[in-house]
């Protein structure tokens, strides 16, 4: 099951204030730039210790970023998301949310994956025209690829069973958003929702064409 997560490069430079993010600071990475304890450790941890091995995580993301864009703010991080997703930019909010369920049960792949996912979103929206992009655009994917060294995958696969009460995949142009049986049977009978975030219709999954992806 694949569900929402949020190039090559020239000499492009983005801009905020007095600070400059020049993509021709970037290495071609051949393999990940954030270091992951191993399977074995992170299964020893309870809860809080693992909680905690996201927020290093996080840090030495956020330092990797300001390595290039040194204005970067450091975000808040909130273990409060429930459903289907992984985790999330919440540029409300001022930080990032993650799932604890499926970092419970994923735990090396979210460290590794999810982590600089929704941290490149954190990078890209703060830089200049940063909120204009498109989510998972060309300044998300070059963060992911060329900073972090990462493929910039849009879903995960996790198993959200245990995640969710919500079945129904509905998307729009950022983002899978999960309805539950009576939102879904709304929607089926012609109310219209919308992304509070890129305004689009949400489409029901089995209505839309088959995609490439993860």
């Amino acid at each position: 099951m694949s569900v929402s997560l949020h190039s090559g490069l020239g000499n492009v430079g983005y801009r905020a204030g007095r600070h400059r993010f020049n993509t021709s600071f970037y290495h071609l990475m051949r393999s990940p730039a954030l270091s992951t304890p191993s399977s074995d450790t992170l299964a020893s941890l309870d809860e809080t210790a693992l909680e905690a091995c996201l927020q290093r995580q996080v840090s030495m993301a956020i330092q990797l970023c300001r390595d290039v864009f040194p204005a970067l703010p450091y975000p808040h991080v909130w273990f409060d998301l429930r459903g289907k997703c992984a985790g999330q930019a919440h540029f409300g909010r001022g930080g990032l949310r993650f799932n604890r369920t499926l970092l419970r049960e994923n735990r090396y792949t979210f460290l590794a994956e999810i982590v600089p996912h929704e941290v490149a979103h954190w990078l890209v929206h703060h830089l200049e025209e940063g909120h204009r992009v498109s989510p998972h655009g060309h300044e998300w994917r070059t963060v992911m690829r060329e900073l972090f060294g990462l493929e910039p995958r849009v879903t995960h696969d996790f198993d959200v069973s245990r995640a969710s009460p919500a079945p129904y995949r509905y998307r729009c142009d950022c983002r899978d958003h999960f309805f539950t049986p009576r939102r879904h049977a709304l929607a089926r009978r012609g109310t219209r929702y919308f992304c509070r975030q890129c305004a689009q219709r949400l489409v029901h999954e089995a209505s839309q064409r088959p995609q490439n992806g993860a």
